[in-house]
């Protein structure tokens, strides 16, 4: 059981290591292939839940308006219930942003669950 809560941590580091990447850039494509079935996506306290196809759909759109220049974690953390969080700051062509990233559990590794940009 040891070895599989490694192997478990060691997902959930990479899935977030492939968000920050995925974010960083620009790429709703890369991104979408961590998201749950559904997502709820959120600007500046505006959320609705989507698919995963809307959700990319969404995030490409906000990409193309807003492209980044810099994406960076800046917290990182797990809910007793083992669900995983992660914080961020989005640099873009139109602001700053913070960016929250809701991961919850799945069979294989971590799914995304809400992504969530307020502008700073």
């Amino acid at each position: 059981m040891l070895l599989f809560s490694g192997v478990a941590a060691h997902a959930q580091a990479d899935n977030l290591g492939a968000v920050r990447s995925a974010l960083r850039n620009g790429s709703s494509r890369e991104l979408s292939q961590y998201f749950a079935p559904t997502v709820e996506v959120g600007f500046d306290g505006d959320k609705q839940g989507y698919n995963a196809t809307q959700a990319e759909i969404v995030i490409k759109d906000f990409f193309a308006k807003n492209g980044p220049t810099s994406f960076d974690f800046i917290h990182q953390g797990e809910s007793k219930e083992g669900i995983r969080y992660a914080i961020g700051r989005y640099t873009g062509r139109s602001g700053v942003y913070r960016v929250y990233v809701k991961l919850k559990p799945s069979k294989g590794a971590p799914q995304i669950d809400t992504l969530d940009f307020t502008k700073e």
